[in-house]
């Protein structure tokens, strides 16, 4: 019988296909057997982002049947800096019809499955059900909880990754063989503990190494070989460029996992997280001022303390003057600020901003307010030819 004649599971493969991963025919650890149990599987990307990105791309391109893609957001020019899959042409156009697109012109003998939608309580088992496994490049704790009792649930692996800054963490959460998310992580961090990327930044390279070792981790679970992260946390520091792991447990009285499971089904994770809002997860009651109202107090001259709590490298991008106090260095700084005046605190979106009018309040500071969507509505609003970050 020719090879490609062979058959696993009802699947075979063309002559075109041997070409094309020929690559990886030649290889003992894949071989016919494995390339096969590829193109059966079906693998679900939960972001077509920064960890989406090569993700997709290299799974595509290693030949997996069946690629479903999950993003409702649109492509915007700050993603273009780490988010490989999508181009300059593509700004404003849907993520997964973007990803869609080079996914299909990469290899067009994967079969790829758009969701343009949020991903929900509402929808995650349904959409869950048609895959093998779920690979989480989602950059909020909120899904990523979502994502984990999902795959729990529906006992399918997690492969899962997050990005900050220089750093970046990657393992394999499989309920059945080792520990979930909920056993590294029992409950998110506070409200606005934890920077976004919009906040903080992240190396635009970073993404790609773990998205990278996600489609790896991805193919060792469909081969059945090779030492996987499960039960494994692997951290990678970029700015040293050192690799380290830390050992992981099945905690036994985990509410999702746990051998007596308290979670049975889906919840609101944004709740759960107190999240509410895309980028304010802090201080729903902190008293705003908009960027238009802030104009025209600027403009009639009155007596405003502008107080910008960003970095100081982003002070030097842009900035509507005033005084630099850090977020991080204002409690050992108040002595900088004057209660009597009207203060207004502002930074890139609105979180640190609504941070320091909290501190401030509770500390006795009355005439104090954030500016709502910070510097960047600002410029989007009031000032179009102030440079956005």
């Amino acid at each position: 019988m020719a090879a490609n004649d062979d058959i696993a599971n009802g699947v075979s493969l063309t002559n075109e296909e041997i070409l094309r991963y020929s690559r990886h025919l030649i290889m003992p650890e894949v071989a016919l057997a494995g390339q096969l149990k590829l193109k059966a599987a079906r693998v679900l990307c939960i972001g077509a982002g920064g960890l989406g990105s090569p993700l997709a791309l290299y799974l595509a391109a290693a030949g997996i049947g069946t690629l479903g893609i999950v993003d409702f957001d649109v492509v915007d020019s700050t993603n273009l800096q780490r988010q490989s899959i999508h181009t300059t042409a593509d700004v404003g156009r849907s993520k997964v019809e973007s990803a869609a697109e080079k996914l299909r012109a990469l290899n067009p003998l994967t079969e790829v499955r758009s969701f343009q939608t949020t991903l929900t309580s509402e929808n995650a088992l349904e959409i869950f059900r048609d895959f093998d496994i779920i690979a989480d490049g989602t950059d909020n704790f909120a899904t990523r909880y979502l994502v984990n009792d999902a795959c729990v649930l529906s006992g399918k692996p997690n492969v899962y990754a997050s990005v900050f800054r220089f750093e970046g963490q990657a393992s394999v959460f499989a309920a059945d063989r080792g520990p979930c998310y909920r056993c590294l992580y029992p409950e998110p961090p506070p409200p606005g503990m934890v920077p976004s990327c919009a906040e903080g930044g992240v190396l635009g390279v970073l993404p790609g190494l773990l998205g990278v070792i996600q489609a790896t981790e991805v193919v060792k679970l469909i081969l059945g070989s090779g030492d996987s992260l499960i039960g494994r946390l692997l951290l990678i520091d970029a700015l040293g460029m050192r690799f380290r792991e830390v050992k992981l447990r099945k905690n036994s009285e985990c509410p999702v996992c746990g051998a007596n499971p308290t979670v049975r089904e889906l919840i609101d994770y944004e709740q759960f997280c107190g999240v509410r809002g895309e980028e304010r997860p802090i201080g729903a009651a902190v008293p705003e001022i908009t960027p238009e109202e802030l104009k025209g107090r600027l403009d009639r001259g009155e007596d405003l303390f502008v107080l910008d709590v960003r970095e100081p490298h982003e002070h030097e991008i842009c900035r509507l003057g005033g005084h630099l106090i850090p977020l991080g260095e204002l409690p050992q700084r108040l002595h900088e600020l004057d209660s009597g005046r009207d203060i207004v605190a502002y930074c890139k979106v609105g979180a640190r901003s609504a941070k320091a009018v909290e501190l401030l309040r509770s500390i006795g500071f009355r005439r104090v307010r954030s500016l709502a969507g910070g510097i960047d509505a600002w410029a989007e609003r009031v000032d179009p030819t102030m440079p956005r970050y």
